[in-house]
């Protein structure tokens, strides 16, 4: 098991653990029920996570005839990953990016910008296709959907959790509770779990970069496009929902400021990405 799988487990794990704490106030009955509802919305996004993604992106599928380039790449990286050609998507975004959606392999999309095709080269795009079929492969989107139900359990609890503390409702069964702790931990749970789910994307992303990298051989490519795409984020704005920025390879709200940036980002620092892609023997 490598690292980052590793902290993938781990951070999953922390998230559970905060539904057992926050239970622990509450009741199981209280756990049990926001864990529910998580599981019933995130589990529709999940479901319908491709029709939602590209929506949501303004995509539209192209043919070969459109992009031969695009999917003579995309054909032989599935070969040599044995792995289902997904179906190919561009979005009239000018800002260089791409990302990869879908519930599995068989149901997969991937999509580019109309930018990122003027930008990189054809060894640039390959290591960015390589990076979003790993996305796939490693069944992201299912530990993404999976993550956001328990975030959205913990965050449904603690609001139950609150409205107990403020009009006088106690730990458990009413007794011995400190209205004070419960409304505490009711505030700072939700913003727990937001820094778990992100960190677990941040995790997956050096995944797929790892797992792309090694599908072509090299990480140099793809530490190039990532070079490129980000300068470029910085000055192409992108009309993204926050919610639907942590799908695509580069955050494409990087060129907005915002405070505590770095500590609420959904991806990884692109300088630790491109270092640890030149820093590796695939």
């Amino acid at each position: 098991m490598n690292r980052n799988t590793f902290k993938t487990y781990v951070l999953l794990a922390a998230l559970g653990g905060l539904v057992i704490l926050i239970g622990s106030y509450w009741g199981r009955g209280g756990a049990a029920i926001g864990l529910a509802i998580g599981l019933v919305f995130v589990g529709g996004s999940y479901w319908f996570s491709d029709k939602i993604a590209i929506a949501a992106a303004r995509a539209k599928p192209v043919t070969e005839q459109e992009a031969p380039e695009l999917y003579a790449i995309m054909r032989d990286l599935t070969q040599a990953s044995h792995m289902p050609m997904p179906r190919i998507y561009m979005t009239p975004d000018m800002q260089p990016n791409a990302f990869a959606t879908g519930r599995s392999p068989e149901r997969a999309v991937v999509a580019v910008t109309r930018g990122i095709m003027e930008l990189l080269d054809r060894e640039e795009l390959r290591g960015v296709l390589a990076h979003e079929l790993a996305h796939v492969g490693n069944r992201d989107i299912l530990i993404g959907s999976v993550a956001a139900a328990i975030a959205m359990g913990i965050t449904f609890i603690a609001r139950m959790a609150m409205w107990g503390a403020m009009f006088g409702g106690g730990g458990r069964d009413n007794q011995g509770g400190n209205p004070l702790g419960l409304l505490a931990m009711a505030i700072l749970a939700p913003i727990a779990a937001m820094l778990l789910q992100m960190a677990l994307s941040r995790s997956r992303e050096f995944e797929a970069d790892r797992t792309g990298a090694h599908l072509v051989g090299t990480g140099e490519p793809l530490a190039r496009a990532l070079e490129k795409m980000q300068m470029a984020a910085k000055k192409i704005p992108m009309d993204v929902n926050p919610a639907q920025a942590t799908a695509y390879i580069v955050n494409p709200l990087s060129g907005r400021r915002v405070s505590f940036a770095k500590l609420f980002s959904t991806h990884p620092p692109t300088e630790e990405r491109i270092e640890r892609l030149r820093g590796r023997s695939f």
